[in-house]
């Protein structure tokens, strides 16, 4: 049975209209053009921001969350985030840009408009059949997800693997390194550990991304090794980067990079990006709803975290990491995150489009993070100012600063390369991988 989330505006100029999202959205709410649910710009919507607020959207789960706005975001007559006089400073610093789970039957209130938030199931239909690679047989996925089992040393036990020591930890999942029992390969064991009820179209979803994903096969991608669920838990192995990620280097060199080392892994990285970004894939969601082979997979989470470093034969090759998985566990709902709780590195690397986009983001967002990446590993700081501002309207807002602001030596025709592939407002300057490098290899050779 799949959910989906109704808006019905019942007072204003707009009352009868409906909107509906049947899938993970992000939705800014607010009279600027480049809102999702953009209202007008007239005076009966003046009390209206420009950006009012935003709809995070994860069918049944809904969050609102006011921008600042002068007039604020009403829940059932109710103004979020309203101070009250015992309030502390820290409480009070939060509620700049509060935040509130919607449930069925709410209605939100923004200046004159009312929306009422209905959530509703939809006919139930057979379960989709999911593809598990492990087996090359046709099964279905129980939905009932238990933790996998520990063993005595709290090492999660995963048939066919034997894990070795556990290498991370985050809101989704874990990661350990790994041992193939079979071939005594070196592995990276990623576990999810579902926060949120699933359906079978949500876990169909997951996997027929993971398949795009596993069709990837470049020397600069983390190749996906395989994937299965055991003891009702989900997994997936890749290959085992043994240099460790460029957010470790940088902590080991003091956050900052000479342009001798940075350059050159951006390059490589660029190398993976272009191929991903134009390789064959089997599941491309076609205009009548099908599926078919397509091409290009876009990565959604550039960073110093997800591109890592291994050596081979002496030699130290650059891969990007994760690839799709983010956009695999967002839309299936497993990521157990929402964007506006996000606290982790997400939002530096992120262009506008990829906030005013966030369903079908076009492959220049990887290029743009890209050259985000290549920003903080040159001046240890993010191109946008995020220091005391909600992040999101950061990105909406604000224009990355230029790097030679940052960081002086270098040189004025990298930086030229660099500030343009920042540029996002109305459009992102460079928009394939290939331009980006071509213009990088012109700048420092």
């Amino acid at each position: 049975m799949s959910v989906q989330v109704k808006l019905t505006i019942l007072q204003g100029s707009l009352i009868g209209k409906e909107f509906i999202f049947k899938e993970r959205t992000i939705c800014i709410v607010g009279r600027h053009q480049d809102c999702n649910l953009r209202l007008p710009s007239d005076e009966e919507h003046r009390t209206i921001s420009r950006y009012h607020c935003i709809l995070d959207i994860n069918p049944p789960d809904v969050r609102v969350r006011d921008f600042g706005s002068r007039n604020g975001t009403y829940i059932n007559g109710k103004k979020i985030g309203q101070r009250q006089p015992d309030h502390t400073p820290e409480i009070a610093a939060k509620m700049l840009f509060p935040e509130y789970d919607l449930k069925s039957g709410d209605k939100i209130q923004l200046g004159t408009i009312i929306f009422q938030l209905s959530i509703e199931a939809e006919t139930e239909m057979p379960p989709e059949m999911i593809c598990i690679s492990k087996t090359s047989q046709v099964e279905t996925v129980e939905l009932s997800l238990e933790p996998a089992k520990l063993g005595n040393n709290n090492m999660i036990k995963i048939p066919g693997y034997r894990t070795i020591k556990l290498l991370g930890k985050g809101g989704c999942g874990e990661v350990y390194l790994a041992r193939n029992n079979s071939t005594q390969e070196l592995i990276a064991l990623k576990t999810i550990l579902p926060e949120v009820a699933t359906h079978p179209d949500a876990i169909s979803r997951f996997f027929r991304e993971i398949e795009n994903t596993k069709a990837l096969n470049h020397k600069n991608v983390v190749k996906l090794k395989d994937y299965s669920y055991s003891d009702r838990q989900f997994f997936f192995t890749l290959e085992y980067c043994n240099g460790g990620s460029i957010w470790s280097l940088l902590e080991r060199c003091d956050y900052r990079l000479s342009i001798n080392m940075a350059v050159p892994i951006i390059i490589q990285a660029l190398d993976g990006l272009e191929y991903a970004h134009n390789a064959e894939i089997p599941y491309v969601k076609k205009a009548d709803g099908s599926f078919g082979e397509g091409k290009g997979l876009v990565h959604r989470d550039i960073k110093p975290a997800n591109i890592f470093l291994t050596n081979i034969n002496s030699s130290t090759v650059v891969k990007i990491a994760d690839y799709g998985l983010a956009k695999a566990l967002d839309f299936a709902g497993l990521s157990g995150q929402t964007i506006t709780g996000n606290k982790g590195g997400t939002f530096p690397f992120m262009p506008r489009q990829q906030m005013i986009d966030f369903k079908y983001v076009k492959p220049e967002v990887d290029v743009w993070a890209m050259a985000a990446t290549l920003y903080n590993m040159l001046t240890g700081a993010y191109p946008r100012d995020f220091v005391g501002k909600d992040p999101i309207l950061t990105v909406l807002q604000s224009k990355p600063i230029p790097i030679r602001q940052r960081n002086v030596y270098v040189p004025q025709s990298l930086a030229e390369v660099i500030d343009l592939a920042l540029i996002d407002d109305p459009e992102i300057y460079f928009k394939t991988a290939k331009e980006f490098k071509h213009a990088l290899l012109g700048s420092v050779f």
